[in-house]
């Protein structure tokens, strides 16, 4: 949510809902996005989109990191890709407890 506010023109939106006994979350921002060749390299450790970003413009290159890693712990995914606002939507999808 961190990265939606910060690259955002505008607009962030988040959505939470059950799925097939499953938790999703979608966090969308009407920015720039994120491009499609980069969706995966972004989830490595320290990685960078734009090599003129530095950690004072904004985060260390670990928060994706932490987030993909943190949801395969718990049996989910994390995935980025093209929001409905036009930038990028991240959705975390985690499995739900067991009633």
């Amino acid at each position: 949510m961190d990265n939606a506010t910060r690259h955002a023109a505008t607009t962030v939106a988040i959505e939470l809902s059950t799925v097939d006994s499953r938790a999703v979350l979608h966090v969308d921002d009407d920015g720039p996005g994120v491009p499609a060749s980069t969706r995966e390299q972004i989830f490595k450790r320290f990685a960078r989109v734009d090599a003129a970003r530095g950690r004072d413009d904004g985060g260390t290159g670990l928060g994706l990191a932490i987030v993909r890693k943190t949801a395969e712990r718990h049996g989910g995914t994390v995935v980025g890709g093209g929001a409905p606002l036009g930038g990028a939507r991240f959705t975390v999808t985690l499995p739900t407890p067991e009633a």
